[in-house]
């Protein structure tokens, strides 16, 4: 009787209630639209990709960000929460023991009837504690108890909690890939707009060339003041294009002063003066859309949620079957502190018990549908990740790739401008053209430089728009890091 009542307590402990987790099949494209490259960035390459960019300052405010930030260290401490929320939830599978002490004095009423020692006792060994008496109770013991997870509620809590880290650990990586992005974007556009605001200065210089020479043409009577008031014009109007670039040039610089966890001034003095604008990045490999489902945190982070969706309907689930639990509490229990150690004081309570609910309003099946409607939730969550993550690498391809072919026409156009001022300047030198004729030309050459300028740094951008959605950023890429 007793074996067989062991063996099947041993066969319904291996039960562990609720779905068992299978991570989805999602669909990709074989490639992406316009390209049937199979070989992409390698993991190293991604996640570094910054050093794309051949820049050392890029380099350190990167590293500097990694590891600084504050929003990364806050993931950091939400990561440590969840592996002491999964510590927690693995408690509850080992038995709990409170070690307890007590010491009473007590005075029974004396119009009240003899009591047994064990309700306030009596002194000197008497069997009944007097009406009148003052006497001292001695207490020490343990109390245990240990609830057996006969179907599972507890591994299910542990599964959740162990996703539920590991969600946490990809939502740290997918913040870095952010910072990184962030980062690299505010120093291109910084030294965008620093080469912009040269170029600027170079147009105010041309048009106060162009108002002395306007003004000698008035004094010498062969134009009008109105051709003066126009000239007076371009050239407040062309100073007024340098305010707002400073001030954009600026808070780029604050940007990048709290994304590496300073102060928005702290980089002021470093990256005021003007650097040069990096290169044209070489074009990047996307690879296959499959490799988004292992390469970008976002996603990954979505899967581990619904892993813990799916263990909290075991949860649920073994709300409707019954919960044993076993007690005990040993203790050495006296009247005299002197004979509180002896074997006859000892006093246990050992208990078996089992709670089933029989009717609770149909709570119990409300918290199962509303698991199960959550893990719908996050499955859809998850299906919409890869789907974004799809979209960012066909919207940022589309980007950089209009980028190549416009900046290639620019430049073709900067350079049929630039060889027109020679002429100009040529034609000026030997009496066929006025130097007006030569700013003209000059005044055409600036603008396409400044257009140039611009879409080199669109193209830088979008290229750093493109690693972050190819999922990379996060230094354990490299390693092949997985959760």
């Amino acid at each position: 009787m007793r074996r067989g009542l062991l063996l099947a307590i041993l066969l319904v402990t291996g039960c562990t209630v609720g779905p068992n987790y299978s991570r989805p099949t999602i669909s990709t494209p074989e490639h992406y639209a316009g390209t049937a490259e199979v070989d992409g960035a390698t993991d190293a390459e991604l996640a570094g990709w910054w050093n794309v960019f051949g820049d050392p300052g890029l380099n350190e405010l990167v590293n500097r960000a990694l590891a600084q930030n504050l929003d990364v260290e806050l993931a950091a401490a939400r990561i440590r929460e969840a592996r002491a929320r999964e510590g927690i939830a693995g408690a509850a599978a080992l038995p709990q023991v409170d070690a307890q002490g007590s010491v009473t004095r007590q005075r029974i009423s004396e119009n009240a009837i003899p009591v047994p020692p064990g309700s306030g006792g009596g002194s000197g060994g008497t069997g009944f504690g007097l009406p009148g008496q003052e006497f001292t109770s001695w207490r020490a013991g343990f109390d245990a108890s240990w609830e057996l997870d006969l179907f599972g509620r507890t591994r299910r809590s542990v599964e959740a909690a162990r996703a539920r880290t590991g969600s946490a650990v990809w939502s740290r990586r997918d913040v870095q890939v952010s910072i990184t992005a962030e980062v690299a974007d505010a120093y291109l556009a910084l030294r965008t707009l620093q080469h912009r605001l040269a170029t600027a200065e170079l147009e105010v210089a041309r048009q106060q060339r162009a108002l002395e020479l306007v003004d000698a043409r008035v004094r010498g009577g062969l134009i009008t003041g109105q051709d003066l008031a126009q000239q007076r014009s371009e050239l407040d109007t062309a100073k007024a294009a340098i305010p707002p670039l400073r001030a954009q040039a600026e808070v780029q610089i604050h940007t990048i002063g709290v994304l590496t966890g300073d102060s928005p001034e702290s980089l002021i003095a470093d990256l005021s003066p003007a650097g040069a604008l990096p290169p044209a990045p070489p074009q990047v490999p996307a690879g296959l859309p499959s490799d988004l489902l292992r390469r970008r945190p976002d996603i990954r982070a979505a899967e581990r949620e619904l892993a813990a969706s799916n263990a909290d309907i075991g949860v649920a689930v073994a709300d409707l079957y019954p919960r044993f639990s076993l007690t005990a509490a040993p203790a050495l229990v006296s009247t005299a502190l002197a004979s509180l150690l002896e074997w006859g004081s000892r006093s246990f309570s050992i208990g078996a018990a089992v709670n089933w609910p029989i009717f609770n309003g149909g709570r119990t099946k409300a918290n199962i549908a509303v698991a199960n409607a959550r893990q719908e939730q996050a499955l859809i969550t998850y299906r919409k990740a890869v789907l974004t993550a799809l979209r960012d690498v066909e919207d940022s391809l589309s980007r950089t790739q209009a980028d190549r072919d416009q900046l290639a026409k620019l430049e073709s156009a900067s350079q049929s401008a630039r060889r027109a001022e020679d002429l100009a300047r040529t034609r000026y030198k030997g009496g066929l053209v006025t130097l007006s004729d030569v700013l003209v030309a000059q005044g055409r050459r600036l603008s396409l430089e400044n257009q140039v300028i611009e879409t080199k740094g669109a193209l830088a951008r979008d290229t750093a728009g493109l690693f972050k959605a190819l999922g990379g950023g996060w230094p354990e890429l490299k390693d092949g890091a997985q959760s």
